[in-house]
């Protein structure tokens, strides 16, 4: 019965860990799209890959998030933004 505890405890902190996540990513794909002039569009983000790793700080989380911008009206490009832990890392934007 403690398990399953431990197992819920677990699901819920991974659930919230992820939504933090996310909110960061899309911040952070807003405001590279804002200094670069770019139109960051659907105002989302999409997880493209979760991983492990290790890091300075140990085992973490790493997760690489996807997003469209557009430079017109009619182009649309995309990007994706490196989140470890729930910090962005790096920012790649397709050319």
């Amino acid at each position: 019965m403690i398990w399953l505890l431990g197992v819920a405890a677990l699901g819920v902190w991974f659930w919230f860990d992820s939504m933090r996540a996310r909110e960061r990513a899309i911040l952070g794909a807003q405001a590279l799209c804002e200094r670069e002039s770019l139109q960051f569009l659907d105002d989302t983000v999409a997880l493209r890959r979760l991983n492990l790793g290790w890091g300075a700080r140990g085992l973490h989380l790493q997760r690489i998030y996807r997003f469209e911008y557009a430079t017109t009206a009619t182009n649309r490009h995309h990007g994706c933004i490196f989140v470890v832990g729930s910090e962005p890392v790096r920012v790649a934007l397709e050319i």
